[in-house]
C-alpha cells in the first residue's frame, strides 16, 4: 500500500483518520502521524513514491519529503537487513541444536 504519493505537483500522505484514511498534503504532517507511519514501515507492503525534485514545485514539499524519504528509505533498508540477518542467525541456531532423527538405513541402528 502506497503512503507517500506525489500527485499535481505536490506531495501527500496516508493519513488515518476517524471517517477513514485520507491523502493530505506533507505540510501538514504531525508526530502522531509520523509515528503512525513508522510502524507502518515496518510491515510489508510499504510504498512511497521515489523522490524527484522535477516532480514537486511546492518547495516546502520538496524539503519535506527529501527528507522523509530518506529516512523511511533507510528504516525499510534497515528492517530488510536486520529480518535476513535474524532468520540466519536463527536458521544457523537452529541446525546446531536440532538433533538429526538416525536414518533407518544406517548400520548400527
Amino acid at each position: 500500500m502506497k503512503y507517500f504519493k506525489i500527485e499535481n505537483n505536490k506531495v501527500y500522505f496516508l493519513k488515518a483518520t476517524d471517517t477513514g484514511d485520507v491523502f493530505t498534503e506533507i505540510d501538514k504532517i504531525g508526530k502522531d502521524d509520523l509515528l503512525k507511519l513508522l510502524n507502518k514501515a515496518i510491515e510489508p507492503g510499504f510504498e512511497m513514491d521515489a523522490f524527484d525534485e522535477k516532480l514537486i514545485e511546492h518547495k516546502a514539499h520538496q524539503t519535506i519529503y527529501k527528507k522523509l524519504h530518506d529516512k523511511f528509505a533507510e528504516l525499510v533498508q534497515a528492517k530488510e537487513q536486520f529480518k535476513d540477518e535474524s532468520e540466519s542467525l536463527y536458521k544457523n541456531a537452529l541446525e546446531k541444536y536440532v538433533k538429526k532423527e538416525p536414518n533407518a538405513d544406517t548400520p548400527g541402528n
